[in-house]
């Protein structure tokens, strides 16, 4: 391994790192931690390659490493207590024109193996851009760790002749294919908007799924990846339950 690329990793780590402090030093504890881990890897790599050579170097390499674990240690006790007593409770600001929260980033520090289930409750989902907004989360969790075999959703339904039936349909198949069941329900008086997650998160979004804003045009920085679209002012709060139950 070259020692360009060991200087890319170091780069990367140093990072990874700083993120997990600033959201450690924010009581964005779930968050930090997978980037504690994530960053903790990457100086492990960098320790195991061979271009590193200078023992005083390699020192400092093992004495941050260990520093970092302890941390990421006593943040995962931290939190493990608070969900053993039911008091977990985090929250994000996300201000107007922020950028950086796609769902793979919002979601991804509460996906584990352990997750097969999903229940979302958005009376939103309705309109063309908030049904494309419900098939990228669903793309998500696809994409992640877990192996999530089953989706429900609750919405309310559209009141004139529409798309959602037909695409919520198209969707249905479409995760079929991918051995995912989606359940669909229709409510007239919900409101409240909720995502559940049966390894016990339940993450609530003020605007549900939807808050992103419009990209400026179809060749826009934004349009495609949605850590780089602008964001409407909306607040999440993430709560953390042993006995997830269904909505």
């Amino acid at each position: 391994m070259t020692q360009n690329h060991v200087s890319g990793m170091e780069t990367s780590a140093v990072s990874v790192l700083k993120r997990a402090v600033e959201l450690d030093q924010s009581g964005r504890f779930q968050e930090s931690l997978v980037c504690y881990q994530e960053g903790i890897q990457l100086l492990m790599d960098v320790l195991k390659c061979s271009a590193v050579k200078d023992d005083s170097k390699r020192g400092h390499y093992r004495e941050r490493i260990k520093g970092y674990m302890d941390r990421a240690e006593q943040i995962k006790g931290h939190v493990n207590q608070l969900k053993e007593d039911g008091k977990y409770h985090e929250q994000i600001k996300i201000a107007d024109d922020a950028t950086g929260y796609s769902y793979e980033t919002l979601f991804k520090p509460y996906m584990s193996n352990a997750l097969t289930e999903v229940w979302i409750q958005d009376p939103y989902i309705r309109h063309t851009h908030q049904l494309y907004n419900f098939l990228r989360f669903c793309e998500m969790l696809l994409k992640g760790v877990c192996k999530v075999k089953a989706i429900h959703l609750l919405t309310s339904q559209e009141d004139a002749d529409g798309q959602q039936t037909s695409a919520l349909a198209e969707i249905k198949e479409s995760l079929r294919a991918q051995g995912v069941t989606l359940n669909v329900d229709y409510s007239a008086t919900i409101h409240d908007r909720e995502i559940r997650f049966d390894n016990g998160w339940i993450i609530k979004i003020g605007r549900g799924l939807d808050f992103f804003k419009r990209p400026k045009g179809r060749f826009s920085i934004g349009y495609c990846d949605y850590d780089l679209r602008q964001c409407h002012e909306t607040t999440v709060d993430i709560f953390h339950t042993k006995h997830t139950k269904t909505l």
